[in-house]
């Protein structure tokens, strides 16, 4: 019996989503919930567990391409008698109970397992990505060979993550002609990275590599006679230049600066990492600031507030989920930690952890990319003073930490080398007038500049 399985809606609403890779190709037998492809949302990189039991038949939709949400994917044989295939209605039809389709993306029960299942040793590694086409489903056997271990000569899926899989499909680099120097040959990004000195792709007579055809030679024998490349906007970029297309140009931006002196919470910090009771708690300057934001918005209230335009309403948010810029090979993400203001100052720094190593190793669900009402971007982490951030679309305010900087200061009467920051506030001028952003980006500031003076302030 053929079933057939189209894309889901994996979340959030996004209507369609690129293949990142295939893990199984025709032939493999599956489990059920077996994590048989990255699918990469505009929001994330999520593992796609299989619906079925069964084998393999068709692939129908290649590595790198965009589907939409209903579109056929792929073709298992389940056993049973056959029934029409994907362009027939009837290939939904019920599987046997042991059978049913397994819920997705983590929601459900799994089915355990023991082991990956066995894979038939195949020769031509491309077969996982080619249309349904030029695929001929191959017979299943009853009980397919133990593959070996996957190395270059066996044509295998070369050994990586979903992370480094994604920077080799942006980076136009393919997995199996690189050679992994990880354990037990698994592919790092470095060796990804290294790859591109190697080879490139050849350009034709307009600047850009021909249709359907991949070549590649030496990047020096191109000289200066390559001009630009050209690479497809979508995924995660292209989310991130509409929301922010967006935000630009549906609220009326406004940015303040405060520049402070920050010494009294940097000898604060250099306090807490030589007393045992905090050494190992990894509270840095960026805790510090957040806890001061989620103090502040507890005296300007409008600052963490949404405009809802077909509502005509204010919303106003009675608690702080903390949005965070993360910079990860995707490009921006700004998940968010619930509940920020409710966290003491160990527990925002080991939220900030876990939330940032997530973003950057690409393991960020699309829940936790959404619900934010405050943003907070560390710019000086780059060697940048100040700019002008924009907002996070839906959100009243974002606040941008500079580099912290040893400057010639006044204090006391006199002028000594201090610790600087300089913070930058843009918020939304139809919910925030400029006096509240004023008072709250000053109340950041005081906190920053005299610690102790957050006894005043609650």
């Amino acid at each position: 019996m053929i079933k057939v399985f189209k894309l889901p809606d994996l979340g959030e609403g996004l209507t369609e989503s690129e293949i990142v890779a295939w893990l199984v190709a025709p032939g493999d037998a599956v489990t059920l919930n077996q994590h048989i492809a990255d699918v990469e949302t505009a929001k994330a990189v999520v593992e796609l567990p299989s619906p079925f039991a069964g084998v393999v038949r068709v692939l129908h939709q290649p590595a790198g391409v965009v589907v939409h949400v209903g579109e056929p994917i792929v073709s298992f044989d389940i056993g049973g008698a056959d029934e029409p295939t994907a362009s027939t209605p009837k290939a939904d039809a019920v599987a046997p109970a042991e059978q049913r389709e397994a819920n997705l993306v983590g929601y459900g029960p799994a089915v355990e397992r023991s082991g990956h299942p066995q894979r038939r040793a195949r020769t031509g590694a491309r077969e996982a990505s080619v249309p349904a086409a030029s695929v001929e489903p191959p017979a299943t056997p009853a009980e397919p060979p133990v593959e070996p271990p996957a190395t270059a000569s066996t044509g295998e899926r070369p050994r990586s993550t979903p992370p480094v899989r994604a920077l080799a499909r942006d980076l136009g680099i393919d997995l199996h002609t690189v050679t992994g120097t990880g354990k037990d040959g698994l592919i790092t990004r470095d060796d990804v990275r290294a790859r591109i000195t190697e080879s490139v792709p050849a350009p034709d007579r307009h600047g850009a590599g021909s249709p359907g055809v991949t070549t590649t030679q030496p990047a020096a024998s191109l000289g200066d006679d390559v001009r630009e490349t050209r690479s497809p906007i979508k995924s995660l970029r292209k989310l991130t230049a509409a929301a922010m297309v967006q935000s630009a140009f549906t609220a009326p931006h406004v940015t303040e600066f405060l520049t402070i002196d920050v010494t009294p919470t940097v000898e604060l910090l250099d306090s807490l990492r030589a007393d045992r009771q905090f050494a190992d708690a990894g509270i840095g300057i960026l805790a510090v600031v957040a806890k001061a934001l989620c103090l502040a918005v507890g005296r300007t209230p409008s600052l963490n507030t949404r405009w809802d335009e077909p509502a005509g309403e204010i919303v106003q948010f009675h608690h702080v989920n903390l949005g965070v810029a993360a910079a990860t090979p995707r490009g921006l993400l700004v998940p968010n930690i619930i509940d920020a203001d409710r966290l003491d100052l160990r527990g925002l720094a080991a939220a900030l952890a876990d939330l940032t190593t997530a973003a950057r190793a690409g393991t960020t669900t699309p829940a936790a990319l959404s619900g934010g009402t405050i943003t907070i971007t560390n710019i000086g982490v780059f060697g940048i003073d100040a700019g002008t951030p924009i907002l996070n679309p839906g959100e009243a305010a974002i606040l941008a930490m500079g580099a912290i900087r040893s400057r010639p200061w006044e204090f006391r009467g006199e002028v000594a080398l201090r610790k600087v920051l300089t913070l930058s506030l843009s918020f939304d001028h139809r919910l925030v007038d400029g006096e509240q952003g004023s008072r709250f980006l000053a109340d950041i500031g005081t906190i920053l500049a005299d610690p102790a003076r957050v006894l005043t302030m609650v």
